[in-house]
């Protein structure tokens, strides 16, 4: 059996992972090595590791490298510890390949270990903009560092081979939240209400917004901003999910907290709700603003708006339902009330996602298998593109 290990830091990239992880599992020819680290760890975050474990998988290793401080000082010891927690693993467990998801620095960390152990490394979502986050540097960094490649759309496998990556091993497969969408069983309204102890009553918004971390000290007066354009439209209840580990990223937390504790029978926040309760959320919200990735990734394929503040996902591919805006109060406002008029009158049931895609987890795993059969070469040539 070919032993392939799973690296994963977060929730929201646990859950797109999670429909592969269940297919790795079951198969007669892998065996599955499931290394959580991250804000799986931390009890600040929600201990997200038990989700994991509750949903039956075993975890082979835990990397403890997440320090208390969020400032880049804090967040770059940070990597240098999952370097030395992840070459141990290696070590260790001695893969055949490293299957890793996007672009946070845990996953950099871990590609760097398997990458000087000269293990394969297979990268999900890359080629991918975001070009106001240091995630951006972070996700090309791993395309170089990976011998194999799947790409949510055929623009970002153009861009994967542009950075020299041979086309037969670059795959446009679509991406795994929307499959997860399509074959997930989502909660009925009531059961959510209950599951969240939150009382949907009223139409809500869900609100995920994390720190723009190529800019200096902004996280503060941009979430102020982005309340106050909230205070604006009272009529509605408000699911916040907190911001993730990264610069600046507890500063938000703590004033979605306080917000939340100003306004309790308005207001709901969740360090993490589950991928099950937060796609369940999304079927019945009546948009999504903020600046994550799931605005523009997953919610299009539920026919609700999108309000993507400022440039965190800038370059990113996107439905037409997704609004982009400025970081100003007014700019919010605005990109809100063409949201609510999109939703009543912009017929968005015609509104296709881009990052659609069919079968993606099997044409994964079947790829990875058939490569796996021939070995993945380590040493790679750059593609050079004929201009």
């Amino acid at each position: 059996m070919k032993k392939i290990c799973v690296v994963t830091g977060t929730r929201a990239e646990y859950g797109l992972l999670r429909p592969l992880l269940t297919k790795i599992d079951q198969t007669e020819t892998m065996k599955l090595i499931l290394v959580v680290t991250g804000m799986h760890l931390s009890p600040e975050f929600g201990l997200t590791y038990q989700e994991i474990e509750r949903d039956g998988f075993q975890i082979t290793e835990r990397v403890e490298m997440l320090l208390s401080s969020d400032t880049p000082t804090g967040i770059t010891k940070s990597v240098g510890l999952g370097v030395i927690g992840f070459a141990d693993v290696c070590t260790r467990n001695a893969p055949d390949l490293v299957l890793l998801l996007g672009d946070r620095y845990e996953i950099y960390a871990a590609a760097i270990a398997a990458m000087i152990h000269r293990i394969p490394i297979t990268h999900i979502h890359g080629g991918e903009l975001t070009q106001g986050a240091i995630d951006d540097a972070i996700r090309h960094s791993i395309t170089k560092m990976s011998s194999l490649h799947f790409t949510a759309t055929e623009e970002y496998r153009h861009r994967v081979i542009q950075m020299g990556e041979e086309p037969e091993r670059v795959f446009c497969v679509g991406g795994l939240g929307v499959e997860n969408i399509k074959n997930q069983v989502l909660m009925k309204k009531e059961t959510l209400e209950q599951s969240i102890n939150f009382a949907l009553d009223q139409p809500y918004i869900i609100v995920t917004y994390h720190p723009v971390t190529l800019e200096d000290n902004t996280a503060e007066e941009q979430f102020n901003n982005l309340l106050c354009a909230l205070n604006e439209f009272r009529e509605y209840k408000i699911i916040f999910t907190k911001a993730n580990a990264d610069t600046d990223g507890r500063i938000i937390n703590k004033m979605i907290d306080e917000y939340a504790n100003i306004f309790p029978s308005r207001v709901a926040a969740f360090t993490s709700m589950g991928l099950v309760r937060y796609l369940s959320a999304l079927r019945y919200c009546e948009m999504v603003v903020g600046n994550s990735s799931s605005g523009i990734l997953e919610a299009p394929s539920f026919h609700i708006p999108t309000v993507n503040i400022g440039d965190r996902q800038l370059g990113r591919v996107k439905a037409e339902s997704v609004i982009d805006c400025g970081n100003a109060a007014a700019d919010i406002v605005k990109a809100i009330h063409k949201a609510i008029f999109l939703k009543k009158n912009g017929n968005l049931e015609n509104v296709r996602n881009p990052y659609e895609g069919e079968n993606t987890t099997s044409k994964i795993l079947s790829t990875i298998e058939r490569y796996l059969e021939q070995r993945i070469p380590v040493k790679k040539h750059f593609y050079e593109i004929d201009f």
